[in-house]
């Protein structure tokens, strides 16, 4: 059955319709089309196929032996094509934002709770997934929230904000009683860092000064070391308002540069709301900067 044979998805419908509903009138009144467009159909089918698929009778339609084989096939065939109409459907009414650590910080809830008022017909899905491009390579998202260098050969890209840099550290730390701590006193300090998704490298030190490292695979692993009191980490300050825990304290890091974020997505073919994302993130960090407390 290649593409030759004229063989059409409306013409195993038509076999499938007939023998569901027991006979041509009736197939003819689920397809919505008239007893005779149902007889052509058939006629066109088995011509195609070359073999006969239907006894026929005053009172009775029943499949032959060749019509068993390919009215099982045709459920199949149907089955898939039925499945892939979903998919491609889904896809436009769904978008999946991925991200390593945490989304859209402190922006998050308000992030989806403006996009379902704008956007009801496409469900917003957050993805968290620790690889370098929270997800997208992976083929899980459609796009993805990046704080860390981006392949501009293989995605495309838009730069929504930026977010300070926070030093994260035990609650009874002795620099938890303070309101911030300069980049040059972490040197004295061991530093977790984690080597895949991190935003935090031995580059914002120069070389001979720079602190001891331990490094970790994840989010969860970073706290734990941190809460130790062994270690210090450095973060956005989207960390900060997304994992907030007992026994951990984030205080502002001084004499840095900001954390540029940007929202990340294939080069071809992108989610048709891409750039509603884009504009709304973007609007959400623009509002943050003017605010008092940024």
């Amino acid at each position: 059955m290649d593409g030759s044979s004229g063989l059409e998805l409306r013409h195993l419908r038509c076999l499938v319709a007939i023998v569901d509903t027991g006979s041509f009138t009736d197939a003819a009144i689920e397809l919505g089309v008239s007893q005779a467009s149902v007889s052509r159909t058939l006629l066109a089918l088995e011509r195609t196929l070359g073999v006969r698929l239907l006894h026929r009778t005053s009172r009775t339609v029943t499949p032959t032996t060749a019509g068993v084989e390919v009215l099982a096939r045709a459920r199949h065939m149907l089955a898939d094509a039925d499945e892939l109409v979903r998919q491609a459907t889904t896809g436009h009414t769904r978008l999946r934002i991925g991200h390593a650590w945490s989304a859209m910080g402190r922006h998050t809830a308000e992030f989806q709770r403006r996009w379902r008022d704008r956007y009801p017909d496409v469900a917003l899905h957050l993805i968290r997934h620790n690889t370098p491009t929270g997800g997208l390579a992976e083929g899980l998202c459609d796009m993805a929230v990046i704080r860390t260098a981006i392949d501009t050969r293989r995605y495309a890209h838009a730069l929504v904000g930026h977010e300070r840099r926070y030093v994260a550290l035990a609650s009874d730390d002795p620099w938890a009683r303070r309101r911030g701590i300069r980049l040059s006193e972490i040197r004295e300090r061991t530093l977790v860092v984690d080597r895949r998704t991190g935003t935090t490298t031995l580059d914002l030190w120069p070389e001979g000064v720079r602190p001891d490292v331990e490094y970790i695979q994840d989010v969860d692993d970073w706290l734990a070391a941190i809460a130790t009191g062994r270690c210090v980490g450095i973060t956005p300050q989207s960390t900060a308002t997304q994992y907030r825990r007992d026994g951990i304290a984030y205080r502002l890091l001084r004499d840095t540069e900001p954390v540029p974020v940007h929202l990340i997505w294939p080069q071809q073919s992108p989610h048709p709301a891409t750039h509603a994302a884009v504009a709304l993130l973007a609007d959400l960090y623009r509002e943050d900067a003017r605010s008092p407390r940024a």
